[in-house]
């Protein structure tokens, strides 16, 4: 990779005081996203009778949870922290992996939605959509993460987007990034939480049993996703920084500006 060393570089060297114990929490963030998959693809395959389509309304629901957890948790991490984990990547680079992931995010989560709105719509009786606070924290975060990676890639990977207009941007974007996070994370834990009182008959959540015990782990490693992912992006020692050529851009175009 061009120049980019995978977390420890020559800035980012665990003996350096301002990026310290940035390579635990980068770490801990992966592992804890590929969990919350994996536990998430075996809560659905041992507990819920695996995936199907619209042949199968029941398992087609099943999509739901797992594209929302690869899409919006796990996507959208890493999307997220790359500008963090490869600080000697080339900017231009690194904003094309940054939206092509954040598009990969939005897929996934439109189709788990399709999934749940299909499900619905299909069963027989038909069950009423968008009426819990988890569908409608849902949609929100869905609409927001649409319209900030609409505007993420015309400001930043239009090249004759306006710097200024940029660096006024780029702290709202920042922000709206952790804060969907963190969004996303409560509309899961909502949606968990739903299926688990819902579904669970036989025995019910309140048994304790294996099933429930799974979604409580699953729960618990969301929670400390949604601290941690906002925690690595906002904390400024661990911000990328600017190589010397891109802040010579930066001021090259800021001068042509003010001409």
């Amino acid at each position: 990779m061009e120049n980019g060393n995978y977390l420890a570089s020559q800035e980012s060297s665990n003996n350096s005081p301002t990026l310290k114990y940035f390579n635990f929490f980068f770490l801990s963030s992966q592992i804890l996203g590929v969990l919350a998959v994996i536990i998430t693809g075996a809560w659905i395959s041992k507990f819920k009778g695996g995936l199907a389509w619209q042949s199968d309304p029941s398992k087609e629901f099943n999509y739901h949870p797992l594209f929302m957890v690869i899409g919006f948790i796990f996507l959208n991490m890493e999307a997220a922290l790359i500008y963090r984990a490869f600080r000697d990547m080339r900017k231009p680079k690194l904003k094309l992996i940054h939206g092509a992931i954040n598009a990969g995010a939005l897929i996934f989560s439109g189709i788990g939605l399709k999934a749940v709105f299909d499900s619905h719509n299909l069963n027989k009786p038909p069950f009423p959509n968008l009426y819990s606070l988890h569908s409608w924290l849902g949609i929100i975060t869905t609409i927001m993460f649409g319209l900030q990676l609409l505007f993420g890639a015309a400001m930043f990977l239009i090249p004759s987007s306006p710097m200024n207009l940029r660096k006024l941007y780029l702290p709202f974007h920042t922000y709206f990034g952790a804060a969907m996070y963190v969004m996303a994370v409560a509309s899961c834990l909502m949606g968990i939480t739903e299926i688990a009182i819902f579904s669970m008959k036989t025995p019910s959540y309140s048994d304790k049993s294996a099933e429930g015990i799974l979604i409580n782990f699953l729960g618990i490693i969301l929670i400390i996703l949604g601290t941690l992912v906002p925690f690595l992006l906002i904390k400024e020692n661990y911000r990328r920084i600017p190589k010397p050529e891109e802040i010579a851009i930066q001021l090259s175009n800021s001068n042509s500006m003010d001409e």
